[in-house]
């Protein structure tokens, strides 16, 4: 008789400990301003998701477009965005924004969160947001922070897990099948994807560098090229310098589409060259093999993932903000790094 009703207790505890984790409810918070910030840190979400065995809601700001990229993601639960600017007066701005984002927060009932930052605002939102367990950077130690080391640290502690994974964004195979239909992407071509857009200028590589590269490609295989960018007036003449010239058959521009259209595009690429731009964090973390062209951002940016192959400009070593390398960036040492990849 004991020893079933300690069966019996051992199967309650597992079933209990089953429908918590079923119910558990985890909340990531991410305060970086892109795209690629967000891509960047989706190890980290992916390997609490699988500890606890619940998918993670993301705190993180309107401009990152998570909602457009992470919204079919099984480990992703809810996107809320933080409206906060520090330039323009939001509702989570400020000593009123600080009690508005913990009243916010408490609506969700959260049991734990992962704090991806060192500041202490939202170590005390979560308190106030009444969140049971909070796990967070160091406090106060934010001056010259590396953008992954201290992620890689708290995982580590608080988890005992390595996180080595590459980002993972998830797409519906129907949604990639029809895109290659409506686009008319074939096999039998090479499909590359060109991230000729910027968020700031000197990241910007100019339109000579990549017509070059498709010059180069013209006699070698069959290609059509996806050209991916903003609808900045820089940005636009860029596209049109490209698209102005006799490889302009072989070229779909994507500027109309938004970020969630593109993905299935991206997916159905053979390899991508992009500038440091929120296209290539999405392209390599669809998967494709990315070569990333690094004008003047730390080369973490461009390397910390396995589908990245960075190019530096000629006569550099590493790259800062301090570079501006956008005109020394060599079309063959681009196309030399395709050929190794696609052959």
């Amino acid at each position: 008789m004991p020893l079933i009703l300690l069966i019996v207790k051992i199967y309650i505890k597992i079933l209990i400990s089953k429908v918590y984790k079923l119910t558990m409810k985890i909340l990531a918070i991410q305060n970086r301003m892109g795209i690629g910030d967000t891509v960047i840190f989706l190890p980290f979400i992916k390997a609490i998701s699988k500890k606890f065995g619940a998918p993670v809601s993301l705190l993180v700001k309107e401009n990152s477009k998570a909602n457009e990229f992470l919204n079919q993601t099984n480990y992703i639960d809810e996107i809320i965005h933080l409206e906060r600017d520090n330039k323009i007066n939001q509702k989570h701005d400020g000593f009123k924004g600080f009690f508005k984002l913990a009243s916010d927060l408490k609506k969700y009932n959260f049991d734990k969160v992962f704090i991806f930052n060192s500041s202490l605002r939202y170590n005390l939102i979560s308190k106030l947001a009444g969140v049971k367990e909070i796990f967070q950077y160091p406090l106060f130690e934010k001056q010259n922070q590396h953008i992954t080391e201290p992620a890689k640290a708290i995982i580590k502690k608080y988890l005992n897990i390595e996180t080595i994974d590459n980002p993972e964004i998830q797409i519906d195979n129907d949604l990639v099948q029809k895109s290659a239909a409506n686009f008319n992407i074939k096999n039998d071509e090479l499909n590359i994807l060109l991230g000729i857009g910027g968020s700031g200028p000197t990241k910007r590589i100019p339109s000579k560098t990549f017509i070059n590269v498709i010059e180069r490609l013209e006699n070698f295989k069959k290609c059509r090229f996806f050209l991916a960018t903003g609808k900045n007036e820089d940005e636009q003449k860029i596209l049109m310098e490209i698209l102005n010239t006799k490889f302009r058959e072989k070229c779909v521009a994507l500027d109309n589409l938004s970020i969630k259209e593109t993905l299935p595009i991206i997916k159905n690429c053979n390899v991508a060259i992009c500038n440091d731009t929120s296209f290539s964090h999405l392209s390599s973390a669809l998967g494709i093999k990315t070569i990333t062209l690094m004008a003047d951002t730390p080369l973490i940016y461009g390397s910390y993932n396995t589908n990245m192959h960075p190019i530096i400009p000629d006569g550099e070593t590493t790259v800062s903000h301090n570079t501006h390398g956008k005109d020394k960036i060599n079309p063959d040492k681009i196309y030399e790094k395709l050929l190794s990849i696609i052959n």
